[in-house]
């Protein structure tokens, strides 16, 4: 007998146990896992079997299997060290696919239970007559054709000896002789006779469990003699069933040849009789495994499993099982199932979910595309940040995609139910954003509504606000911005009474708040209290890794946006991507491949490098080139960096003939930041003659 250890007790390890449970011949040593609360732990428990939280008293007992449930690698890799040369380790997928299985024996045993029903209504509906006694010859079954031949009714036969109904029945003497009787005429009761056969049931160990009789009139055998006089005939009427069923069916012999397709096969792989018939099973596969092959192996049959076949590799599930006739292998039947139209509504469902969004918050954390170390932890602070009401700070670069995970932290959020406002502040004057913050009563100014006017703090109670470019609000709005924080309440343009609000803010900036401190630009207070959870994004160049699954997400978008069917990237375009800097993020990543897209031809599906010139011409400049000055006495970073600030500022303004407008445009930045930072460095007036 042998033995099995299961590590890891969850789902996973439950089913297995449960599965070795109902084996014979094997044996478990033990269940460990650290949660001792766990339910495969429980279920060992009761069942008396050794549980506990360390796997290393096992190992040294000689267990001949171990079976990783937990999913987890390094423990797999831990186990590996550790066991026994002569142990067998399975992995934790294998022990997935195992409960996958119990589900799979719990559905069938759910099918079995309807098939039986049909079974019994097709016993009933059957002309022929049928009888089925146990070992002790009592009548377990007595079908309605049972009942018209013999007059008598099945609640008065069920559980009696045959001999009390049909006192000459032979049906005891099968069960004696286990002896099969074909064609035998028989007279009933009534004077009425039958053709009957009669044949024992035996189980697979050969152990007698009852018998049965099927039977109908000689008048009824003769006309059906008349009409199927051989073999042929009945071959011809299976097959006839089988060609005009809308199931696609194809069956293969004991060699894995094939015999015979249906149209319905044809119509859903594109192959024909001649692409088949007579070829090995693997025919038909485009990519997978032949199951056909799988079941005439191990003689068990398949079911759900997911391929592609046909020369259009059309998507389908497969069902197979073997053909056994007198315990010998036949061959195997297999019944295919076209699945593209389940993806299609599949896709379309995923479209009606993305336009939902669109009502309100658009993003999710699903949205969030990114597997870097870096940024999959801005993607946990976030969600642990939309647990939580606590304002967020969100900081990165333009384009790294703030404003994206405002909508996810609010989607995840108990406030999802209600509204999310979104307030870019660097896009309004000072007046303008204050009215439409925090409202305005009526006549507080020239051409206010008659009423006033609830502000946008207002219209987002009990949801989230998002202030895109926080650090570009005046020292004034700054000021009341903290007492909307400090006090939950604000007042209105032209008011004096104060309005309670409950509003998560959920801030964003690329701009350095502690240097906007330093300047006396940022007061330090609302700083520390928009700090509370701050989350920084890292730039696109900063998880390279990260581009070419952004871009095949993008592509995706791009395609539904434009009525385009792009498959991907190429390889030297992969390149150039990667080598790139990213100054605009992924706002710059989404307008070049959008770029590319559009000048694309409709016959091309793959973006190459020849699709994205710009980045071909930066690559030709991307050499480092080296730097040469001296720090002169005194001279301390900032101060360093500022002048550099200064310098690439009068440079582009120059380059620009002194508009600002352009300026702050080829700076990315607002051109309220441009007209700080020229007021900062005294050129203000630089340019104006």
């Amino acid at each position: 007998m042998q033995t099995v250890l299961i590590i890891g007790a969850n789902t996973g390890g439950l089913a297995v146990l449960k599965m070795i449970e109902e084996a014979e011949g094997v044996k478990v040593a033990g269940v460990v896992d650290v949660n001792s609360e766990a339910p495969a732990m429980k279920y060992a428990e009761q069942l008396g079997i050794k549980v506990s939280t360390s796997w290393s008293s096992f190992l040294h007992q000689g267990v001949d299997v171990i079976v990783d449930a937990t999913g987890s690698e390094r423990v797999f890799q831990e186990l590996h060290k550790q066991k026994q040369s002569n142990t067998l380790l399975i992995p934790g997928s294998v022990a997935k696919m195992m409960a996958s299985l119990m589900e799979q024996k719990e559905e069938l045993i759910e099918r079995l239970t309807h098939e039986s029903d049909k079974y019994n209504l097709i016993f009933n509906s059957t002309h022929d007559a049928m009888i089925v006694v146990d070992k002790e010859a009592k009548i377990t079954l007595f079908n309605k054709s049972a009942e018209r031949i013999t007059n008598l009714k099945s609640e008065n036969v069920i559980g009696k000896h045959i001999h009390e109904s049909i006192p000459a029945s032979e049906l005891p003497t099968t069960l004696l002789t286990k002896r099969t009787d074909y064609n035998q005429e028989f007279t009933i009761t009534n004077s009425h006779k039958v053709i009957t056969s009669r044949i024992p049931m035996i189980n697979e160990k050969g152990e007698l469990f009852g018998a049965f009789s099927v039977f109908k009139d000689i008048t009824e055998v003769v006309n059906l003699a008349e009409e199927v006089t051989n073999l042929k005939d009945i071959q011809t009427m299976l097959e006839a069933i089988i060609q005009s069923s809308e199931e696609a069916i194809s069956v293969v012999d004991e060699e894995g040849v094939g015999l015979l397709i249906n149209p319905a096969y044809t119509k859903i792989t594109g192959l024909q009789r001649s692409d088949i018939i007579g070829k090995p099973a693997t025919t038909d596969i485009s990519e997978g495994e032949s199951m056909h092959m799988q079941v005439l192996k191990t003689r068990r049959a398949v079911r759900g499993v997911s391929m592609k076949v046909g020369p259009n590799k059309k998507d389908v599930v497969v069902n197979v099982a073997p053909v056994i006739v007198d315990g010998k292998l036949k061959g195997s039947v297999g019944v295919i199932h076209d699945i593209s139209e389940i993806q299609q509504l599949t896709t379309e469902l995923n479209r009606a979910r993305q336009i939902i969004r669109t009502l309100e918050a658009k993003y999710s954390f699903a949205d969030i595309i990114g597997e870097s170390e870096e940024f999959l932890l801005a993607i946990e602070q976030a969600k642990l940040a939309a647990k939580t009401p606590a304002t967020v700070l969100l900081r990165g670069e333009s384009g790294t995609g703030k404003e994206l995970f405002a909508h996810a932290i609010h989607n995840a959020s108990e406030r999802k139910y209600n509204k999310f406002v979104r307030v870019n502040c660097a896009a309004l004057s000072e007046s303008l954003l204050e009215s439409e913050l925090f409202g305005y009563e009526e006549g507080a100014f020239s051409g206010a509504k008659r009423g006033g006017k609830r502000g946008l703090f207002e219209e987002a109670n009990n949801g989230s606000i998002f202030l895109d470019e926080i650090g570009e609000l005046s020292a004034h709005m700054q000021a009341k911005l903290l007492r909307v924080l400090q006090e939950k309440e604000l007042v209105r343009v032209g008011g004096t009474s104060s309005i309670p609000v409950n509003v998560r803010v959920i801030a964003a900036t690329n701009v350095n708040l502690e240097q906007g401190i330093a300047d006396g630009t940022i007061r330090q207070d609302l700083y520390y209290r928009l700090n509370k959870i701050p989350i920084q994004i890292p730039p696109l160049r900063q998880r390279k890794e990260d581009i070419e699954t952004l871009a095949l997400h993008l592509i995706t978008k791009i395609n539904q946006d434009y009525g385009r069917s792009v498959e991907g990237l190429s390889e030297d375009a992969l390149k150039l991507l990667v080598h790139y800097d990213w100054p605009g993020n992924v706002r710059e990543l989404e307008n070049i491949l959008g770029r590319a897209v559009i000048y694309m031809h409709y016959s091309e599906v793959i973006i190459t490098a020849k699709h994205l010139p710009t980045l071909n011409d930066v690559s030709e400049h991307t050499e480092p080139t080296s730097v040469d000055f001296t720090i002169q006495s005194g001279e301390t970073l900032s101060m360093l960096v500022e002048q550099y600030e200064k310098d690439v500022i009068l440079h582009v303004l120059k380059e620009h003939d002194y508009n600002k407008t352009k300026t702050a445009k080829r700076l990315n930045i607002s051109i309220r930041a441009l007209y700080y930072k020229l007021e900062k460095y005294g050129i203000a007036n630089i340019g104006m003659q």
